[in-house]
C-alpha cells in the first residue's frame, strides 16, 4: 500500500516538493557556510519523495552535540525553516479538506515537524 501511495504523492506535487529542497541544498552547498544546512534539504528532499511509511525521529545525541543541534536549528528557522514549515501546513491543510486527500495532508503535516528542527532528526521506516 506504501509503494502505491508514494507514486500517487509523486504525481500529485511530491516531485516538485523533492526538486525544491534538492535545488535549494544544491545552491546551500555551493557555500562552505551552507553545507549543513544543504545536507539537511537533502534530508528533507528524501522525506518528500517516499513520505509514506517513513517517519523522522529524534537521534540520541550527547548534551555537548545538542547544544549545536540547536543552534543551528534556530539558524535554520530564522532562514527559512518557518516558510518551510508553513508551505506544508497550508498544502497539509488543503489536502486534509478532502477525505480523498487526507493521507496526503496527513504527509505534510509529518514533514512540518523535520521542517522545523531537521538538525538532531533521522529517517526511519514506520513499523508494519
Amino acid at each position: 500500500m506504501n509503494l502505491l501511495l508514494n507514486i500517487l504523492w509523486l504525481i500529485f506535487g511530491g516531485l516538485f516538493v523533492a526538486l525544491g529542497y534538492i535545488s535549494g541544498g544544491v545552491a546551500l552547498c555551493f557555500t562552505i557556510v551552507g553545507i549543513p544546512w544543504g545536507f539537511q534539504c537533502f534530508k528533507l528532499a528524501m522525506f518528500a519523495l517516499f513520505p509514506f511509511g517513513t517517519h523522522s525521529q529524534a537521534m540520541e545525541t550527547d548534551p555537548a552535540t545538542d547544544g549545536l543541534n540547536l543552534l543551528l536549528n534556530i539558524v535554520w528557522l530564522i532562514f527559512g525553516g518557518l516558510w518551510v514549515m508553513l508551505n506544508h501546513l497550508f498544502w497539509g491543510v488543503l489536502w486534509s479538506i478532502t477525505i480523498v486527500g487526507l493521507p496526503f495532508g496527513v504527509q505534510h503535516f509529518k514533514m512540518m515537524r523535520l521542517a522545523l528542527s531537521p538538525f538532531g532528526r533521522r529517517l526511519v521506516d514506520e513499523p508494519i
